[in-house]
């Protein structure tokens, strides 16, 4: 098996395919509070996008954008439902803090909903801490905001 995690933009087209799988996903999750939170994850000016694939097959993505002078935020996480449990959403999780690291960047935020327990369990593990619902999503109470410090 051949692995690759790739780093490209929102106009990759394996990236944009992941993305509507995801918000299909998300879709089915959060219901009627799906259209609150599209209105955040426009992908068209996304600079920072990572897709993996195994077998030239692509199978999962991340990305992240700008947030604050020592911050990115962590957006469009998703691995296809039949290859998750396999440490492929840590893969691009840790490549995409490499390269924010990289950019100059010393922290990682990002928000996810009460209604993903894969995605709370996923960034628990990875060091997230949870942390104060930051704007737009301060009072929302879905929403689960978490924050990691970049350590070289």
């Amino acid at each position: 098996m051949k692995e690759a995690l790739l780093r490209t933009d929102s106009s990759n087209e394996a990236f944009q395919g992941l993305v509507k799988l995801l918000d299909a996903d998300l879709a089915e999750r959060d219901g009627e509070d799906t259209i609150f939170y599209s209105q955040f994850n426009g992908i068209s000016q996304l600079k920072h996008c990572i897709v993996y694939s195994e077998d030239g097959v692509c199978l999962g993505c991340g990305a992240f954008k700008h947030f604050d002078d020592q911050s990115v935020e962590v957006k469009r996480m998703y691995v296809n439902p039949d290859k998750r449990g396999k440490g492929i959403a840590s893969k691009v999780l840790v490549a995409l803090e490499t390269w924010a690291q990289e950019l100059g960047y010393t922290y990682c935020v990002l928000e996810t909903g009460l209604r993903q327990p894969e995605a709370i369990a996923l960034y628990k593990k990875n060091g997230y801490d949870v942390t104060a619902n930051y704007p737009p999503y301060e009072g929302v109470e879905n929403s689960v905001c978490f924050k990691k410090r970049l350590v070289p």
